[in-house]
């Protein structure tokens, strides 16, 4: 068991390398491609075409840009992730003051999203072709297709406009707290619903196809109970590919914060990367977006290995 898993680790581990190559190189050249001076973004439009010069020279700026991909992935392998060229801070420094606070609110959305659409899903699957089926994939379709943003003004303008029973925006503490969950419970609802959306739908054809199966007959045959029948035996069998798309969500849901966290004004790695977008700091747009890549394989990875106690039919080669 040990062998099989520590060689598979490795095998997607050197796979999972020109996967992060590949999102340095496209997110560098998209922003190096991107009309905007960051040199001239720092002094200002007063500035002289000497200054403007110097600080381009001192920034590396005026490099090819293979000279300039080739010194961040040195910098990159020696664990350096550049200088903020906004604050002059190191980029991980920058990063580390909002990425908890953005992996707070994707962990938020998912526990909200996995309650939410095992629940909907596994009553949609025993209420099949009824009214309560209906409903319920109606509304995933509906949370699938809405978008975040529209979603997250229509829940600020009820929940904190007109009922005033949480907050609009901002980030109200830890989550040991009251204030740091009345803050939190409106974008993670906002995030996680399409999410939530997806597990329902997922759930509900898994469902449907494990009680399609002979054991399952088999033990309604031999009087069981029909709640112990779906959650005893249909349930867990049912529930391999929900653990795919429960992985796969948390990576989403980290790098689809951006929008959720600028309308709430969640101080998380989302809003940093669009201020420094704007302010044409590359490094710290390259650290985030790597780290969320980051973030996004080692889910993935987590969820492979997760597997083998799910599903014990699973064996890595």
């Amino acid at each position: 068991m040990g062998g099989g898993i520590f060689s598979y680790v490795i095998k997607k581990l050197i796979t999972a390398i020109p996967i992060l190559v590949g999102v340095t190189l496209m997110v560098f050249l998209i922003l190096h491609l991107t009309p905007g001076d960051p040199a001239l973004v720092i002094l200002g439009q007063d500035a002289t075409p000497e200054a403007v010069e110097a600080l381009r020279e001192k920034l590396g700026l005026n490099d090819p840009l293979p000279v300039q991909y080739l010194r961040y992935l040195n910098n990159l392998l020696h664990g350096d992730l550049g200088t903020s060229i906004r604050t002059n801070q190191p980029v991980t420094r920058e990063l580390m003051t909002r990425f908890p606070n953005t992996v707070e609110l994707a962990f938020v959305s998912l526990l909200f999203a996995t309650v939410l659409g095992l629940l909907t899903g596994t009553i949609a699957a025993v209420k099949r072709g009824t009214w309560i089926d209906t409903v319920t994939m109606t509304g995933a379709v509906a949370g699938v297709s809405a978008p975040s943003f529209w979603l997250g003004l229509m829940f600020m303008l009820l929940f904190a406009y007109y009922l005033h029973w949480l907050p609009a925006s901002g980030r109200g503490g830890p989550l040991t707290t009251w204030a740091g969950w009345s803050h939190i419970m409106l974008p993670a609802i906002t995030l996680g619903l399409g999410s939530a959306a997806t597990l329902a739908r997922i759930t509900r054809s898994s469902l449907l196809d494990v009680m399609a199966q002979d054991y399952v007959r088999t033990a309604r045959a031999k009087g069981l109970k029909e709640r112990l029948v779906i959650y005893r035996h249909a349930l867990r069998n049912a529930l391999v590919p929900v653990v795919t798309i429960v992985g796969l969500q948390l990576g989403f849901l980290l790098g689809g914060a951006v929008v959720t966290e600028q309308i709430f004004a969640w101080p998380g790695i989302g809003t940093q990367i669009i201020t420094a977008i704007g302010n044409r700091d590359f490094p710290v747009v390259q650290g985030a977006v790597l780290l969320i890549a980051v973030t996004f394989v080692l889910v993935n990875l987590a969820v492979d290995i997760l597997y083998y106690f799910v599903d014990p039919r699973i064996r890595y080669d």
